[in-house]
């Protein structure tokens, strides 16, 4: 199994926080990607290479960014054999190639032929959250199906439906069908989908079709990877496996948020994602 995880945003709003921030505090974090940001002992990033190498389930990290902080994720990954930095070539956010189009240009440049974990490297769990249960349900569906795919889902708030990809989902997990934000009135269901996916081998294929039907789309149809994720449902199966929440790092306040509870509330930083 390969896993990659998805640094190659701009990380605009944060930055943008950071510079009108009155109080200081933060200055020192300007410039920096957001997976490279300190959460507690180490990188946020760090968190993840760290777990997928203690438990195995993985051979191989790829991580894929843009041209700006290339060297910055190459110094970073100094300290883990197991790690390849992609670059995309991007210096802007104007001219990102958007997530699907990295997992594309991933799976392309590394010959990627094996079940594919894909990760933002902007997104953290709860202590709930295990790497090894969540592999095994995996297995699990595959044994269904061999076209089986596996995603996350946590209750949401009512007030954050129109934050999120909302999932419906049968009375197996399997998900029938993704709400894009969706207005209280549209969904009854609150299951929130972060970016964190374990696709089948044969899944890989689907990027193509999917980014050629979208070619001459604006980039918001192909940026963000839910719209791969909803685009999949329709033509293969997703199954569901369930945390308590998620940390999604996109400004300073969420941030604070995060590092505060690695610092503070983490009972088992050792185990942690394990």
């Amino acid at each position: 199994m390969k896993a990659v995880i998805l640094a190659a945003g701009y990380g605009t709003r944060l930055q943008k926080d950071i510079e009108n921030d009155t109080t200081g505090n933060f200055k020192h974090l300007g410039g920096i990607a957001k997976p490279l940001l300190p959460v507690g002992p180490c990188a946020l990033i760090s968190h993840w290479v760290q777990a997928l190498t203690k438990t195995g389930c993985v051979d191989t990290v790829y991580v894929v960014t843009n041209d700006l902080y290339f060297e910055a994720f190459q110094q970073w990954a100094q300290e883990f054999p197991n790690v390849k930095i992609i670059n995309d070539g991007t210096r802007r956010n104007e001219d990102r190639l958007g997530a699907v189009a990295c997992l594309q240009l991933t799976v392309k440049l590394c010959a990627v032929d094996d079940h594919f974990l894909v990760i933002g490297g902007d997104t953290l769990f709860k202590e709930d959250f295990s790497l090894r249960k969540f592999t095994e349900r995996f297995f699990e569906v595959q044994n269904k199906d061999k076209e089986s795919n596996l995603v996350l889902s946590y209750q949401c708030k009512d007030e954050e439906t129109s934050k999120y990809g909302i999932l419906e989902l049968d009375e197996d997990f399997k998900v029938q069908r993704m709400k894009e934000k969706p207005l209280l009135s549209e969904t009854s269901s609150r299951n929130a989908c972060p970016c964190f996916y374990l696709f089948s081998r044969t899944t890989l294929p689907l990027l193509d079709m999917f980014l050629n039907e979208k070619k001459n789309a604006p980039i918001e149809e192909r940026d963000a990877p839910g719209t791969f994720l909803s685009w999949l449902i329709l033509r293969r199966p997703v199954y569901v496996h369930r945390i308590s929440g998620r940390f999604d790092v996109g400004n300073l306040a969420s941030y604070i948020e995060c590092d505060k509870y690695f610092k503070d509330q983490l009972h088992n930083p050792t185990v942690y994602l394990m």
